[in-house]
């Protein structure tokens, strides 16, 4: 999504970041039932309308639908962003029909009793080529390497040069999308700073406890270059290859990291890179 850009970094307390936990299991419940639902045959609207009726149920609101109108864009007319094969970020769910050997991302973000979580996932429908399977699991290995950098007294430029080399040491055939960043998050789905995808270690405002990120790399299998489709929204590779999208909101504490949209709070894949898990009492 486009930002607006604020210059100082909002530290969340204990209790905030709790609050934005809850949030979290919410974005990572409708994401798991959107891939389970995303098969052939099934159109980006009808993953939209069962975001929506989960939402609702959750007794939540979305963070995407009607976004953009402070800047000048259409208001985002959906709940979630559904991006297909060769679009990158925040595409338009629609009459589209999901096919056998589509790469779907979906991005999603809801606010629970006013404050933000922010996700995304990208998912094969039927057989997959080997090929967008590893586009996927290459941009998805590079968030968790983004997400393991951030630490208390660090700086955001190691997030970004994380990411960057993950994706570089799987391949020289990947494009990694640097207009597009991650960002602060909290009581606006937006906030300081932004967080690139690429960048050198040592850069960029320091990392405080209390700072929560949304990091979320998007990868192509061409180059980086992007475009935009005439609804102002939709994002793609102006080179027509496929591209992948992952994302988890991530809280810096003072003795480890809590993804606040992961399921397992990110105890798994932090564990594998030897970094501290460090959930707070709700």
């Amino acid at each position: 999504m486009i930002r607006r850009r604020r210059t100082s970094i909002e530290v969340k307390s204990a209790s905030q970041i709790v609050a934005m936990r809850a949030a979290g299991l919410v974005v990572a419940d409708i994401l798991t039932r959107l891939t389970e639902a995303g098969q052939a045959g099934v159109t980006t609207a009808e993953l939209d309308a069962l975001a929506r009726e989960r939402i609702a149920a959750a007794g939540a609101v979305s963070s995407f639908l009607g976004y953009g109108s402070s800047f000048g864009l259409p208001p985002f007319p959906a709940v979630t962003c559904i991006s297909v094969n060769d679009e990158i970020v925040h595409g338009i769910p629609g009459e589209r029909v999901l096919a056998d050997g589509d790469l779907v991302s979906v991005d999603f973000g809801v606010s629970l009793n006013g404050w933000h979580a922010d996700s995304a996932v990208t998912f094969g429908v039927g057989t997959l080529s080997a090929e967008l399977s590893d586009l996927s699991e290459t941009t998805r290995t590079a968030m968790w390497d983004g997400l393991a950098a951030a630490k208390v007294g660090g700086r955001i430029g190691d997030i970004s040069h994380a990411v960057e080399t993950s994706v570089r040491r799987r391949g020289a055939g990947y494009g990694v999308v640097a207009e597009y960043t991650g960002h602060g998050i909290g009581r606006a789905m937006h906030e300081p700073p932004d967080v690139p995808n690429v960048g050198r270690a040592g850069r960029g405002e320091v990392i405080g406890p209390g700072t929560c990120l949304a990091i979320e790399p998007m990868v192509t299998l061409g180059t980086a270059a992007t475009a935009n489709l005439d609804d102002e929204w939709t994002v793609v590779t102006r080179d027509g290859t496929a591209s992948a999208h992952w994302e988890h909101t991530v809280a810096v504490l003072p003795d480890g990291l809590w993804v606040l949209t992961a399921a397992d709070g990110g105890e798994a894949e932090l564990g594998a890179r030897g970094v501290q898990f460090a959930p707070l009492a709700g």
